[in-house]
This record gives structure tokens, sequence and C-alpha cells, in this order.
């Protein structure tokens, strides 16, 4: 049980204010970013390939639910493929304008690179964000270009995983340090 819902049940709901009640709050490309910053955000970068990529945001997105957190989604259920990746396309140029104010935005930056994906833009944002001590890094052997993430992870100090639970637990963890903040 959420320690939110676990203390308002034993103390009267009125007593507490309503962000203590609140769970997390998923914020989908392209809506607008939250103006204010309450809570920690977390932006769930990585492997999405144009949609064919298992749709690992939502298995963290469920395991976060009850977390204090803004969780920052670039995969987006409205994606047409027929957008071309130009500058002067709208909705191409709309979601990179967005993933761009979101990492910028984020405390916490979970990457994960999926085996048997290529992810360009992933491997773009580790590359702008590997030195800002905010990644969070999953890239299992069988991605493409593990070598080049694992070096580049060692030399900048980016936190690397191994497993999809280890990436929820860490992201957890950050989320609480920051909270504690």
């Amino acid at each position: 049980m959420n320690r939110a819902f676990a203390l308002a049940a034993s103390l009267g709901a009125a007593l507490l204010p309503a962000s203590a009640l609140a769970d997390a709050r998923v914020v989908t490309s392209p809506e607008a970013l939250p103006s204010g910053h309450e809570r920690p955000r977390v932006f769930l970068g990585g492997s999405i390939d144009m949609g064919s990529a298992p749709d690992w945001q939502k298995q963290v997105i469920e395991a976060l639910h009850s977390e204090e957190v803004v969780l920052l989604n670039p995969r987006r259920a409205d994606w047409n493929p027929a957008w071309k990746p130009e500058a002067n396309e709208p909705e191409f140029r709309r979601q990179v304008e967005w993933e761009l104010a979101a990492l910028d935005s984020a405390d916490v930056i979970v990457l994960y690179l999926a085996p048997g994906s290529q992810s360009p833009v992933s491997l773009l944002e580790l590359g702008l964000h590997a030195r800002s001590g905010k990644v969070v890094l999953l890239c299992p052997p069988g991605f493409w270009r593990k070598g080049n993430v694992d070096i580049t992870g060692e030399r900048y100090g980016v936190k690397q995983v191994r497993s999809l639970d280890e990436l929820i637990a860490e992201t957890r963890r950050r989320v609480a340090n920051l909270a504690r903040k």
C-alpha cells in the first residue's frame, strides 16, 4: 500500500494536502509539460524504433504508478510513420522539440536500449546527457552498439543496470532521494 494512502487512512484524508494522495502523473508527447516542478520528473527514453520495440515504458509506468512523480513518455500512440524525419515536418519537429524539452526538465533520465534495436535517437540522447549524472541505463547484450554504450557509460559515470527490474529499482531510489531534498 502506498505510504500516503496508509497515512491518510490512519489520520483522515482531510488532514493531508492533496499532493500527498497523488499518484504518478504520466505526460505523453505531445502533451504540454507541467509548468511547475513540484515532483521529480523521469524521462522514459530508449528503444521505441517507430513503435517496433517492446513497450517497456508501459511496464515502467505500471511499476511506478504509486510514486509521487511525473513520468515523461515520448512514446505516442498517434505516431504516424509517414511523417518525414525532417525539420520542416511539423509533427516530427513537435516530437523532437518535446523530447528535448522533456530531457532538459527531467531529474532522472531512464534509457533502455533493447536488444535487436538500433535506437539512434536514444544514442544521441545518451551522448547529450551522459555527463549530467541523471542517466540510468539498461543496455543488455544484443544491442547493436553495446560496446560503444558501455565504454561511454564507464567514461562519464553513467549508472548501468542489468535488468528492467533493476532499472525500476534504481529509478525508485533516485526519485526517493529527490523527494527527500
